[in-house]
């Protein structure tokens, strides 16, 4: 590669290292830093360096099985980035903190599910996923938890965050530090104000003589039926598009959602692989009409797999958009009013189950 993009790439390295320090969330020797360099190498920080401070020799290249390339001793954690890009070919930088917040927070805590809209749009419900060596050794459940979202806690151990550029990974990294501090004061307003509404109440208990039942018991053979597995739908199929619009359609929750926002637009859906759209026209919240007009107000699009995992509630759909594994063509202001009847629409997804 062009010795003059690899240096680009290292000055962005060395830059995100600065705003991590600056931002304290780094501190020490830890942490470390990735960029995707081409199909079979990454750029990678050097074992023990102090990323406030790198310089140019401080950044060396690996291989997708961890292997330098060249000089220099890559980070303790360089399996742990490999196995990133290649589970995922799509993502183009990995960033890995010891976060001071997130830490403390996830001792106590295996999941963070943000209450401030900023940052439910970009973090969604943050899982802990347990650690027992210093370093990332068990990656498996690592990559699960990131299918599902780009931010992911290693308990005990720190915070990595995938995106297609550095500066997506600072962003999340940044914002879910600011959620568990957002969380860890509210806990305190919440009991410095509460302690003084607790009273004493004093429990009576009153003995109860029950009757005896003199007639012998009978028997009953109890009859347990299976429960009916729900219907699946073959994904963006013409069945699961008419069941959605019958679920919106007779939702009381989301009739009345429809009515007080006044949630009058015009949403399409498309799935990438194939192309297939569908454009659904609301009036009130109520679907009126369904056609394949791609010019449509909002255009949601992704892959498959995106879609899959937004109708099995695995991911939410404004996360999936913030965190650009779905694409949203519109104004997200204009968007954001309808949240409610929005987030409406997406729990009533995952009663029309894809196959």
């Amino acid at each position: 590669m062009n010795n003059e993009i690899i240096l680009s790439l290292k000055r962005n390295i060395e830059a995100i290292g600065r705003l991590l320090w600056e931002k304290d969330l780094v501190t020490g020797l830890n942490g470390n830093i990735s960029t995707r360099l081409d199909d079979n190498s990454v750029l990678i920080t050097a074992t023990k360096t102090c990323l406030g401070l790198l310089q140019e020799n401080d950044i060396v290249q690996i291989d997708l099985e961890g292997h330098v390339i060249g000089d220099g001793q890559a980070s303790s954690e360089r399996f742990l980035h490999t196995e990133i890009y290649k589970t995922f070919p799509d993502i183009s930088a990995v960033l890995h903190t010891h976060t001071t917040y997130t830490n403390a927070y996830y001792l106590e805590n295996d999941v963070l599910e943000p209450r401030i809209f900023e940052s439910k749009f970009y973090l969604g419900a943050v899982v802990g996923i347990p650690q027992t060596t210093p370093n990332v050794t068990d990656l498996s459940p690592v990559m699960d938890a990131l299918k599902s979202n780009s931010i992911v806690v290693l308990k005990n151990h720190g915070v990595v965050a995938m995106g297609k550029d550095l500066f997506d990974c600072f962003l999340l990294i940044q914002c879910l530090e600011e959620a568990v501090k957002i969380d860890a004061i509210s806990r305190l307003y919440k009991s410095s104000t509460s302690d003084a509404k607790i009273k004493k109440v004093p429990l009576r208990v009153r003995k109860v003589e029950l009757p005896v039942n003199e007639q012998p018991l009978v028997e009953q053979e109890v009859v347990v039926e299976e429960p009916k597995k729900p219907q699946t739908y073959k994904l963006f199929s013409p069945e699961q598009i008419s069941e959605i619009v019958r679920l919106v359609n007779s939702d009381t929750q989301m009739k009345e959602l429809g009515k007080k926002t006044k949630m009058n637009m015009v949403l399409a859906v498309k799935l990438n692989e194939t192309g297939e759209l569908y454009c659904f026209h609301f009036e009130d919240g109520q679907i009126i009409d369904i056609d394949k007009d791609e010019e449509a107000e909002f255009l949601i699009s992704a892959p498959e797999n995106v879609w899959r995992a937004v109708f099995k509630r695995q991911i939410d759909p404004f996360v999936a958009t913030t965190q650009k594994k779905m694409n949203l063509r519109g104004d997200f202001a204009k968007i954001s009013k309808w949240y409610a009847p929005c987030s409406r629409i997406f729990e009533l997804w995952t009663q029309a189950p894809v196959e």
